[in-house]
């Protein structure tokens, strides 16, 4: 049977009870969010003013913000970090056969539905990497994109809003959420958000809540994943030159 090769879950319902750290490490995610998306215009000026360029202000700003949510995030998550890393110990082979695959998976269901939408359209958060990818070097961007902010999405997104609330809502709708709100966060702040620059995270968001729902609410297996999607997405801006990138963005399926 396929489900034969699936990681078994292991349910410990104590591990998926909210706890006070798991309400500190939401509000202070969603406060500091707030707080550049409403006065992020009026703290550009003195953000200028102390950092030697816009971008190096930018990587200061969101590596402050998710360095922050993300101790909070490990404290609160350190049992269900433990007990999900353990269990992927038990089939290596799993692990090391699926993040790859679902990350396939996720780049072609990406293109599925970018091509249906009949527009291929950059996100200004993809233009934001990209140009940032210019002035600030890779060793740099990769604790950020790919262990940092992962981790973060991966605990609000998946572990919370999936894991936990499904405790006292439906898990389709906790799944729903999940979907919306990680590919909502992707574009907010935009002038214009469309529903062409939202599909590629929707698509993102469907198959990383698959992945943690499919593997028993492993919030590390998801989290291999994002990581893994996204250290896939600075090798490929660090590695293509940005007039390829332009090129490619002119380029009307």
């Amino acid at each position: 049977m396929a489900t034969a090769h699936r990681i078994p879950p292991a349910p410990q319902p104590e591990l998926y009870r909210f706890k006070p750290l798991d309400f500190a490490t939401l509000i202070t995610y969603v406060a500091i969010a707030g707080f550049f998306a409403v006065a992020g215009e009026l703290l550009a000026p003195f953000l200028r003013q102390i950092a030697p360029s816009p971008a190096a202000a930018s990587y200061a700003v969101n590596l402050l913000f998710y360095a922050s949510v993300g101790m909070l995030a490990v404290l609160a998550a350190r049992k269900v970090v433990g007990r999900d890393l353990r269990v992927l110990a038990t089939r290596p082979w799993f692990t090391l056969l699926m993040v790859p695959a679902a990350v396939i998976a996720m780049m072609i269901l990406t293109a599925v539905v970018v091509a249906l939408s009949g527009e291929a359209q950059t996100s200004q958060n993809q233009a934001g990497l990209q140009e940032l990818a210019q002035q600030i070097p890779a060793w740099l961007m990769v604790p950020l994109l790919v262990v940092v902010g992962p981790f973060v999405e991966e605990y609000i997104f998946r572990h919370l809003l999936i894991g936990k609330l499904s405790r006292r809502v439906n898990i389709w709708i906790c799944c729903a959420l999940s979907v919306v709100l990680f590919a909502a966060l992707h574009i907010v702040g935009q002038e214009a958000v469309t529903f062409t620059a939202l599909l590629p995270y929707l698509a993102m968001g469907a198959t990383l809540v698959f992945v943690y729902v499919w593997t028993g609410k492993n919030l590390m297996f998801a989290y291999f994943v994002h990581a893994a999607k996204n250290l896939l997405a600075v090798v490929f801006i660090y590695a293509i030159p940005p007039e390829v990138f332009e090129q490619l963005q002119q380029v009307q399926p």
